[in-house]
């Protein structure tokens, strides 16, 4: 693929820092913006991973700045602006800070690229995904927030290392909200094509979807400052380059569910197609009774916390 148009990363911390990094290293856009409230810090960082080029043999330019004029144009825009996570604190702490940031941001962003897909990773996610859709008044499939994606990766990783076994042999899927009602789907789960459930006792499976669902708060706990970064910019570069490429890959994302599975009028932790302009479809797999029902218990939870955040 050719490299053309440009992606904008806001915030650059260590999340944005280095999904900014990821997305340059594709090599697949002529821009990556990064911007920052913090005089220095986007222009030193684009200046260092520019520097970085001639190494990794990559063209695409990055330019930092704290003004959103830099932005102006982008085919992409991933938000990671706001707090991270404290020790002992949930993503839901962060809830009034990050929509007031979430909301300010959003608006700034929709005015200098009004064609833009919006993906957010600003914690807590689905709510923060549904304060960005509200904000920019976007068609609901052009914004969506990066969770499922790295829930999955979470899962993978935990199960490939319980059983001793190359991540790439195995597959799972977690789908409903980013956190505690979290929806491992092990019908979904195999390695080397064969069913999870065949090669793990269930007390094991449920001991390792546990550790997922505290994946981000097992890295912030020993981390002490700052939450994970590598796998969530990891996440997230990978939904940008499925809408750079128009791929149509099928991923778990935090996307505006509208009459599937029987739910409506949620941004909710589904897998979708993801292509130009963003959510293409919202993908329905069979489900068990018990996996269904967990899914509808999440998407009324989260629904009455998006409630909430539409007067932030």
């Amino acid at each position: 693929m050719t490299r053309s148009g440009k992606v904008s990363v806001i915030g650059a911390g260590f999340y944005g820092s280095t999904t900014a990094q990821r997305l340059a290293e594709y090599d697949i856009f002529d821009t990556v913006a990064l911007v920052d409230i913090i005089e220095g810090k986007p222009q030193g960082i684009a200046l260092d991973i520019n520097q970085s080029r001639p190494v990794e043999g990559f063209e695409t330019k990055l330019v930092g700045s704290n003004d959103y004029a830099v932005t102006e144009g982008s085919d992409i825009v991933v938000i990671t602006a706001g707090l991270p996570r404290k020790p002992g604190m949930s993503r839901m702490d962060l809830l009034e800070t990050n929509a007031q940031i979430v909301r300010d941001v959003t608006e700034k962003v929709v005015a200098a690229s009004p064609e833009a897909v919006i993906i957010v990773v600003s914690n807590p996610l689905d709510e923060m995904t549904a304060l960005a859709s509200l904000a920019s008044g976007f068609p609901k499939n052009r914004v969506m927030g990066q969770a499922g994606m790295l829930d999955t990766a979470r899962f993978t990783n935990n199960v490939a290392e319980e059983l001793g076994v190359p991540v790439g042999s195995v597959t799972t899927l977690t789908l409903g909200s980013h956190g505690d009602t979290m929806v491992p789907v092990p019908s979904a789960c195999s390695v080397d094509g064969k069913p999870l459930a065949d090669l793990l006792p269930a007390e094991k499976i449920e001991e390792l979807v546990t550790r997922t669902r505290n994946g981000g708060a097992e890295v912030v706990a020993l981390l002490k400052t700052g939450s994970a970064y590598y796998a969530p910019s990891a996440a997230a570069a990978r939904m940008a380059r499925a809408v750079r490429e128009d791929s149509g890959a099928v991923m778990p994302v935090c996307a505006w569910v509208d009459g599937e599975y029987g739910i409506d009028g949620v941004y909710l932790g589904v897998e979708a197609e993801i292509g130009a302009g963003g959510v293409k479809k919202v993908v329905e797999r069979d489900l068990t009774d018990s996996e269904l029902a967990a899914l509808k218990e999440a998407a009324e939870a989260v629904r009455a916390k998006q409630a909430d955040v539409a007067d932030m």
